[in-house]
């Protein structure tokens, strides 16, 4: 394990033991942020945590995170401290921290830990993935009529995805971090999502092209922030953007 496979474990060792530590914790403080989304209080420790750790044992490199910014660095860690948070604070346990290492414009290293689900995902650059250990791969299926789809919330999404997902052996809905994940195990075939940042998807971005898998816009083009994302085997991408466009 490269070194700096290893610190972003140590990050998200740092960021479990915070927010493992108040799931479902009676007096959790939760928020509501400008967006209208969510926040709580579990969400703003893990990232300080991170940030605290990167200060004192990574020179020269930042931070960009979800909660508290981006600090400017061209060297950078991407942190999602709770991705699911709307899950975190009813109790679901469907919720990771999401950490991927930046450097020069290209993701090097990435970890997705969600420990209530007691599983972590992996990923070096040209190194491959894996989750709790085991190396892992995308399915090979070659047909959108065979395939498992999953989704996130079907108002966020353009009907074309409806069109896609009844066409498909089984559609389901995942959502957030956990959808890309599955599609990087060889468990779910296609993943869709709406409006995602930087730091929602660069962690499994990284995982989903290291298992051999395939990650762009719902149009084929990279993926980039505020924009519709979808992660697949490879063998189904070109077929999936050509169903909705």
């Amino acid at each position: 394990m490269s070194p700096d496979l290893r610190f972003a474990h140590e990050l998200a060792d740092a960021a479990d033991a915070i927010t493992l530590g108040r799931f479902r914790a009676l007096d959790l403080r939760v928020e509501t942020k400008p967006d209208l989304t969510p926040v709580s209080e579990a969400d703003r420790a893990a990232e300080e945590a991170i940030r605290a750790i990167v200060a004192r044992d990574r020179t020269g490199e930042g931070v960009f995170g979800e909660e508290l910014g981006d600090d400017g660095s061209a060297t950078r860690w991407i942190v999602d401290p709770i991705d699911g948070t709307r899950n975190y604070v009813r109790g679901v346990p469907v919720w990771a921290t999401l950490v991927a290492f930046e450097r020069e414009a290209r993701l090097e290293v990435a970890v997705v830990s969600a420990p209530a689900l007691g599983r972590r995902w992996w990923a070096a650059r040209g190194e491959g993935a894996w989750a709790a250990g085991e190396p892992i791969r995308v399915s090979s299926v070659a047909r959108i009529e065979d395939a498992v789809v999953s989704t996130a919330s079907p108002s966020d999404l353009p009907a074309g995805v409806a069109a896609l997902a009844a066409r498909a052996w089984t559609s389901r809905g995942f959502g957030d971090f956990w959808q890309h994940c599955l599609v990087a195990e060889g468990a779910v075939d296609l993943a869709l999502d709406a409006d995602l940042q930087l730091w929602d998807y660069a962690a499994v971005q990284l995982i989903v092209e290291e298992a051999g898998g395939r990650c762009s816009t719902f149009a084929g083009e990279t993926p980039r922030p505020k924009s519709f994302f979808m992660a697949s085997n490879g063998v189904l991408h070109d077929a999936a953007v050509a169903a909705m466009t």
